[in-house]
């Protein structure tokens, strides 16, 4: 039954051996299928990304949550994922692991997953974080169903690498119980928006860029599968650019109460 999933996202570029992270929207996919006859889970859409990496692949999901910035306490046992059902099922995974960031955490599944087994990065798009992971070990990003604003946080890596003046650095504390038991109170770090200068998250411009300069493969969101891919050092390299040449401004970010120029 997943072998139809398996055949999309490989022609939307997937490639066995990857190192994919994957951020998802699963209602439209449910959708899709039901239509002749195929009634999904979340566990089949799992499943089928992990066939389509094969033996040798490593999915990455995001398991972001944002409790901690408010004092709630973070349990890498037990914490959801606030991104949606299919990363609930990553979490949960048998062979899943978790990265540390009580925030920007992720669950890790397959053949590299030991290598983010010890992720315990302190900023949550950090030079240690598993984005910068995943850009060294040339991986590529997912994304089913979900325009860059609502998903591609890939940009606050790049933005953070290269210290974006409308950025600042905020720390966030709280308990915090490690996969042993084990509770402490801990701080952690966010690259954040400076909200006090009015500073909103702009990025869909730069998405619109990428797809012009034919950086993503696959179908846009709402079309065909639905899913679109990119290499991680491809984007990493296209909005470095946008940054240096001084035109992040509306294309990354804008001003609330001001008009895009």
């Amino acid at each position: 039954m997943i072998q139809v999933l398996v055949d999309e996202w490989k022609e939307a570029g997937v490639q066995e051996g990857d190192v994919l992270l994957l951020h998802s929207s699963i209602k439209r996919t449910f959708k899709r299928h039901l239509k002749s006859g195929m009634r999904l889970t979340s566990q089949d859409i799992l499943e089928s990304f992990l066939e389509a990496i094969g033996p040798t692949g490593t999915l990455l999901l995001p398991l972001f949550n944002f409790d901690f910035t408010k004092g709630v306490p973070f349990d890498k046992r037990n914490t959801p994922s606030h991104m949606g059902a299919l990363t609930e099922a990553g979490r949960v995974h048998p062979l899943a692991v978790r990265t540390g960031h009580p925030i920007y955490s992720f669950a890790a599944i397959g053949f590299a997953a030991d290598k983010f087994k010890k992720i315990d990065n302190f900023s949550g798009y950090g030079t240690d974080s598993p984005f910068a992971v995943l850009r060294k070990m040339s991986g590529r990003i997912a994304v089913l169903d979900l325009p860059d604003q609502n998903s591609m946080t890939f940009y606050h890596h790049v933005e953070e690498m290269l210290e974006v003046e409308y950025r600042y650095h905020k720390m966030f504390s709280a308990d915090y119980t490690d996969e042993l038991g084990k509770t402490e109170s801990k701080t952690y770090g966010l690259f954040v928006r400076n909200i006090e200068k009015g500073v909103l998250t702009h990025v869909d411009p730069a998405g619109a860029l990428m797809w012009g300069e034919g950086l993503y493969s696959g179908c846009r969101p709402n079309e065909g599968s639905g899913l679109r891919t990119i290499p991680a050092q491809y984007m990493y390299d296209f909005v470095s650019n946008i940054i240096k040449s001084g035109k992040a401004k509306n294309t990354l970010y804008r001003i609330e109460g001001e008009e895009d120029v």
